[in-house]
């Protein structure tokens, strides 16, 4: 049975912030060296009262309406995100409630970042071959600037708000080989530290918490990101799991028309390509008016990609998703 992808939309919320907001409200952020250094110019935040549910679910509505698929004829949802509604009940319910989906369809959440597009795509084609579904809707949407201090101009600088959806379906194209990888001694270098079970936080008393975009202060310590950590580890991770990928679909470098990476930022990317000596023309990179949007950096990227011309139908793609965990994963796939 072939899997493929047939057909991807997304959703980036409505409030833009740039590096010339980001500068006015700081004068220690300096626009031309944010953009050198990471690629982008800005970044869509989400509204104090709109959170990552809301995103996904406009990103749904956004594929059936530029796809003409009927939403009844998904029969499973998975949905991808660090930023739930709530503990319980499941977002993936919510969503499903909130999109009209069929009472028959799945619907189930990981919680995972930059690598979950690529796993999302490894339960998606499972449970398609193994024929527990026919066709499946995978939504991932995050929204770190709730997490992330203002004064933290290091991450500030990097994340963007946004959702995606992508329909997984039996039929044209193909998905997979799949390499997975998982090393929890990083977790501590990307992380939200308190707010959990482990570290609860008390909404009541907000001294002792931070100021998130919009001006409203949260309880509790933000987003914390060791920079070199994460580079380094990346570095080591990316080009170990592009080369077990190819040995497992007994390839080489040439046989792969274009690689998408999650984008991370330019600096991560362009020594990740360095390194695999990849040619510019089969490396794709598009981050500048969106940012690190976490978990819908690949499919964007994909949409992008396809709408520039970059990719063609019976192109080879390899996707590599890698970050917070640390957690990693890559795929192959033929575009349809």
């Amino acid at each position: 049975m072939q899997v493929g992808i047939a057909a991807i939309s997304y959703h980036l919320p409505e409030t833009v912030l740039d590096n010339a907001s980001l500068a006015a409200a700081n004068p220690r952020f300096q626009p031309e060296k944010v953009k050198a250094k990471t690629g982008i110019d800005r970044r869509h935040v989400a509204a104090p009262d709109e959170t990552a549910v809301d995103l996904a679910v406009a990103a749904g509505e956004r594929l059936f309406t530029e796809s003409g698929i009927d939403r009844t004829s998904v029969d499973h949802l998975i949905f991808c995100t660090q930023a739930p509604d709530y503990f319980l009940p499941t977002s993936a319910c919510v969503v499903h409630g909130r999109l009209g989906l069929p009472a028959e369809a799945g619907a189930v959440d990981i919680n995972l970042g930059c690598s979950g597009f690529v796993y999302g795509l490894g339960l998606a084609s499972g449970l398609i071959h193994s024929g527990q579904a026919s066709r499946v809707l995978l939504l991932t949407a995050d929204t770190y600037s709730k997490f992330i201090d203002v004064e933290d101009l290091s991450v500030r600088s990097i994340f963007g708000d946004g959702s995606a959806a992508t329909l997984v379906e039996a039929g044209g194209g193909s998905i997979g080989p799949f390499v997975y990888g998982t090393d929890g001694k990083g977790a501590e270098h990307l992380i939200v530290p308190t707010g959990g079970l482990r570290a609860p936080v008390d909404e009541a008393s907000p001294d002792d918490g931070y100021i998130i975009h919009g001006g409203r202060r949260r309880a509790g310590r933000p987003l914390h990101m060791n920079g070199p950590e994460v580079f380094n580890f990346s570095i080591a991770a990316v080009p170990a799991a592009v080369r077990a990928l190819l040995h497992k679909a007994a390839l080489t470098m040439a046989d792969v028309d274009l690689f998408v990476f999650h984008q991370a930022n330019t600096t991560m990317l362009e020594a990740l390509r360095r390194k695999l000596e990849i040619p510019v023309e089969r490396f794709f990179v598009d981050l500048a008016d969106a940012g690190n949007t976490v978990s819908s950096t690949i499919p964007i990227a994909l949409r992008r990609a396809a709408s520039q011309g970059r990719l063609q139908a019976g192109d080879r793609v390899m996707l590599v998703g890698f970050g917070v965990g640390y957690s990693w994963a890559a795929t192959l796939l033929t575009w349809c």
